[in-house]
């Protein structure tokens, strides 16, 4: 399962959105390293197409897809030296797929720290840049050393991408930021450096900006330009609504007019962020979102449900999901010639409702 690290400055609001995305209890305390032990949970990926599936399907038990996020304790401006609780903190993202940064906006005399979103963004930025240029030095004279030695192409290659993320980092900026190319941050990848994941940002405002919060996450979104997604969220409003059954939370939500709320959008955002696609299948037993990455091929895909059905995989039959509403089920489907028949080169589409069919 794909896991997600929220990355913030004490008391930005971390375990107050973890408690919104999981429906938790999470402690969130007004004073710094209220987290010490990363709390971890599963959220469910909202996603209304395989409800109206089931639907269709009459199904008895309906499976959504599901991700990990990973609420880390408070980074503070020193921790790539130990800081606050340093390499504890360091140690508990390294391992996650993409990083959620959580900037704090909401004014508070009761809650400790500044409440600038841009200086938020900056301590962690630079804290996890210098985290990183320590581990790529430690690295890059023994793998120059070793290129040399043996006059390794893959290993040359391999030192060009670490020399251009020393500059980069060197310099205070994170990879993900960087020019690198892709060719070269795939290079990185066993490094594990802080930087080079995918990012989102949420800005977390006060319930009194809930009316501005385009103005109040605009300097981010400039700031961060393409390179990452960003959204504005009363977090402790979230976290208040998830402790709700779901007609009062719509109730509650669609009465301040927030709809359905940021956490929805944001969780969806995060699940694509990772190239994160979604097939279904769907029968009056189940109906289910399987999830997988972009240009997975039909075989690669059915290993998702089960490695029988790659190994044995013979075809698919596939039709997009909203096909399968519009013809009124699987059965009226392959009357009317709407399935087509896949084999093992075809690329699955996110939204495709699949049947394998394999022998093992």
């Amino acid at each position: 399962m794909e896991r997600f690290g929220f990355v913030g400055l004490p008391n930005a609001g971390k375990s107050s959105l973890y408690n919104a995305l999981t429906g938790g209890g999470a402690l969130a305390a007004p004073y710094a390293f209220a987290t010490t032990d990363p709390n971890v949970g599963v959220c469910k990926v909202p996603d209304s197409r395989l409800d109206r599936l089931a639907e269709l399907s009459q199904s008895k038990s309906v499976v959504p897809a599901s991700v990990q996020f990973y609420d880390i304790g408070g980074l503070v401006e020193g921790a790539s030296q130990g800081e606050g609780l340093g390499n504890m903190f360091l140690a508990g993202i390294r391992d996650v797929d993409a990083i959620v940064y959580v900037l704090r906006a909401f004014a508070d005399p009761d809650v400790p720290g500044p409440t600038d979103p841009l200086e938020h963004l900056r301590v962690l930025e630079v804290e996890l840049a210098i985290a990183d240029l320590d581990t790529v030095e430690k690295q890059l004279e023994k793998k120059r050393k070793a290129a040399r030695v043996d006059n390794d192409k893959a290993l040359l290659a391999e030192v060009a991408a670490l020399d251009a993320a020393v500059e980069a980092l060197g310099n205070g900026q994170p990879i993900y930021r960087s020019d690198l190319s892709t060719e070269r941050r795939a290079l990185l990848g066993p490094y594990f450096l802080l930087t080079n994941k995918p990012v989102l940002a949420i800005v977390n405002i006060g319930e009194d900006q809930l009316d501005d919060v385009d103005s109040v996450t605009a300097p981010v979104r400039a700031e961060l330009g393409e390179q990452a997604e960003v959204f504005g969220a009363c977090i402790q409003l979230e976290a208040e609504a998830a402790q709700l059954d779901p007609d009062e939370r719509s109730e509650m939500l669609d009465g301040l007019g927030l709809g359905e709320g940021a956490v929805p959008r944001f969780i969806r955002a995060a699940y694509h962020a990772l190239g994160l696609r979604t097939f279904f299948t769907t029968g009056e037993k189940e109906s289910r979102a399987w999830t997988f990455r972009a240009g997975s091929t039909a075989p690669e895909a059915a290993g998702r449900i089960h490695t029988d059905f790659e190994r044995g995989f013979i075809r698919a039959e596939v039709i997009h999901w909203d096909e399968l509403l519009d013809v009124g089920g699987w059965t009226a489907a392959k009357d009317v010639g709407k399935l087509r028949t896949e084999g093992k080169d075809y690329e699955v589409v996110d939204g495709d409702v699949v049947e394998i069919r394999f022998n093992v």
